[in-house]
């Protein structure tokens, strides 16, 4: 009898199969359809620091009187922030009333300042678990890496403070050094890391000469990056739960990150293409190739690569072999 059941974070999930935060988990309906196609957990589609605050400044733009008394300015952006909350707490507590799976709830944050506050309420609307949806990128030169890596840090850090539910930080794959700003998050008490996060891609439209999106959707290629290092990380006892993230499209993509040292997998773009029923095939899928290598559960397998010492060397390296190209 295959076991597919597995924990994160500390929750018991079903199988290693998460809905990932996007506009398909922004509704309680396509919340219930993940639920019943298998997902073993779903994360909610982030609310956005940065929206709620130019949401509530954009309102007292408007009115030259909130010029002339700034604290009345102060108190709409209050109380537009607390609007946009409360829209995302109500959502929360009927996700979670909704179905029996684990309901994680996503903040994409970029400061330490808007959200520990809120961490407490985001516990109390249900969430089983907070996933803290981090992209702070380099664009002023007159910040270094380290205080970037700093912020990170110390976001979890007071986030953490607030509640007694798990955390999570999504990372981007844009660091220096990513085993240390990983190790400084577990140090730090992270529950879980998922890696990674994918940004927008901006283009060059040559006919209108303007910026556009360019792949929206994930390759199935790009499993290579988070595979890589949670393989290397998992190898190096890293010590909390790994989430592998991006261009896992197929069965056959979380079958390689679990065998990588992957806790779970986190699926986006294969829903949009597919549909979330295809939650259902990924699912078989993976029990279709443990049945075949006769594993009876996901430890039975999980992190095998690495214990073959030629694997570590092989993600370690970052050039190709000149027989790599006579090989082609």
């Amino acid at each position: 009898m295959i076991n597919l059941t597995t924990s994160y974070m500390g929750l018991t999930i079903k199988n290693p199969i998460i809905a990932s935060s996007s506009r398909l988990t922004s509704t309680v309906s396509n919340v219930v359809a993940c639920a019943l196609a298998g997902a073993g957990a779903v994360v909610l589609k982030s609310i956005f620091e940065e929206q709620i605050v130019a949401r509530a400044t954009q309102k007292t733009m408007r009115d030259e009187m909130y010029f002339w008394y700034p604290e009345a300015s102060d108190h709409i952006i209050n109380l537009g922030k607390k609007s946009g909350m409360d829209e995302y707490l109500q959502f929360v507590s009927e996700a979670k009333a909704a179905v029996n799976i684990p309901i994680i709830a996503s903040i994409n944050c970029v400061s330490p300042v808007e959200w520990p506050k809120y961490a407490t309420k985001l516990q109390d609307a249900g969430a089983d678990a907070i996933e803290l949806n981090i992209a702070i990128f380099p664009f002023d030169k007159n910040v270094s890496s380290l205080q970037i890596e700093d912020t990170y840090v110390e976001i979890f850090t007071e986030v953490k403070k607030y509640v007694t539910i798990p955390v999570s930080v999504k990372l981007g794959a844009h660091f220096t050094n990513i085993h240390n700003i990983t190790y400084r998050l577990a140090d730090a008490g992270a529950d879980a890391l998922v890696l990674f996060n994918r940004f927008y891609n901006p283009d060059i439209d040559i006919a209108d000469i303007k910026v556009v999106a360019e792949n929206v959707f994930s390759s199935p290629d790009e499993k290579s990056v988070s595979m890589r290092w949670i393989a290397l990380l998992h190898a190096d006892g890293i010590p909390c739960d790994l989430s592998a993230s991006t261009g896992i499209h197929y069965a056959s993509c979380v079958v390689k990150q679990l065998l990588a040292g992957a806790t779970v997998t986190q699926v986006c773009t294969t829903l949009y293409q597919n549909g979330i029923p295809y939650i259902a095939d990924l699912v078989s899928g993976l029990e279709v190739w443990m049945t075949k290598n006769q594993f009876k559960s996901i430890n039975d397998f999980r992190g095998l690569v690495n214990k073959q010492q030629e694997s570590t060397a092989a993600f370690e390296r970052i050039q190709f072999l000149k027989k790599n190209f006579d090989e082609l």
